[in-house]
């Protein structure tokens, strides 16, 4: 993390993220997995890729938590510190290939809609999930090949955690980060910005989808291309600051914060996207509101 960092922020934002995303995710993980045993669709397999990738990244957060809390060093045995790594950054690159293949398989369903009734394409879809978690994961196994690198007479600092690169090191990341930004988000984003604008003229200039489906794809729409330029953009900018400068640079560690909330968005995106989703989220609101009405009649009638 860079010189002068607040850990203060970065807790906080850890925190906030870990107790809006893990439930909502752990919601979506159960629809998503349910659907697949009732009437599995492509999109159904994609979204719960993305909810996978999310809850794994979840799971891994109270690492980050442990770290920001101890003001920005890594208290925990150093072992976990490139598997922390791993996790933390292959979970952004697997959230901007299957938001780039989500944006694929909602244009094919809107601008071809018989032939993508007509053709049963699960298998194909399972497959397409394997090869992009292979290509987000073996791309980001170069944290593993960084902590490796040492010059001679090098001792590993074990207080702090993937930073403070040394020259040799720096050589090794700052051109695989490039090779990130253009291949696991530039080339995604763009993809997705040509499916969701050829989806939205298709609806729009069609009299045939209702509005409320409408305001949704729009909705669905936004909160990705959020996710991509608020979450994603900066910290993918910072790849080519770095190899222009041939050093880290100081903001980076900002820029990766924003990538946390993405976990916190995409249940949003989801309630739009699914109706699965938003009728099993109603019904738990609905639950709830049941039982805190029990409970205030219960205190009213105690009193």
């Amino acid at each position: 993390m860079p010189l002068g960092s607040q850990p203060q922020l970065f807790l906080a934002v850890y925190i906030i993220t870990f107790v809006t995303g893990l439930p909502l995710n752990i919601v979506a993980l159960y629809v998503f997995y349910k659907r697949l045993f009732k009437i599995p669709k492509p999109i159904d397999i994609l979204f719960l890729n993305l909810t996978i990738s999310d809850v794994i990244f979840l799971f891994f957060l109270p690492f980050k938590i442990t770290e920001a809390s101890s003001g920005m060093k890594w208290p925990l045995p150093y072992i976990l510190c490139p598997i922390s790594g791993f996790v933390f950054y292959s979970t952004i690159y697997i959230s901007t290939v299957f938001l780039a293949a989500i944006s694929i398989e909602r244009y094919i369903a809107v601008a071809f809609p018989i032939q993508y009734k007509s053709v049963r394409r699960i298998r194909h879809t399972i497959i397409i999930s394997v090869v992009l978690w292979i290509l987000a994961c073996g791309h980001l196994s170069f944290v593993y090949v960084v902590e490796t690198v040492k010059t001679e007479n090098q001792t590993i600092d074990t207080t702090m955690c993937y930073d403070n690169f040394t020259q040799k090191q720096l050589q090794i990341v700052l051109p695989v980060r490039f090779e990130l930004f253009v291949v696991l988000f530039l080339v995604p984003l763009l993809i997705t910005l040509f499916s969701y604008i050829n989806l939205i003229w298709i609806l729009y200039s069609s009299r045939q989808f209702k509005s409320k489906k409408k305001q949704r794809a729009m909705i669905m729409v936004a909160l990705t291309l959020i996710t991509f330029i608020v979450c994603f953009g900066p910290y993918n900018v910072s790849h080519i600051f770095g190899l222009v400068e041939q050093e880290n640079p100081k903001w980076r560690g900002y820029a990766l914060l924003l990538t946390t909330f993405n976990a916190s968005l995409d249940p949003i995106m989801f309630y739009f996207s699914s109706r699965t989703v938003r009728n099993t989220l109603t019904s738990l609101f609905n639950l709830y509101r049941k039982r805190q009405g029990k409970e205030d009649i219960g205190e009213q009638m105690s009193t």
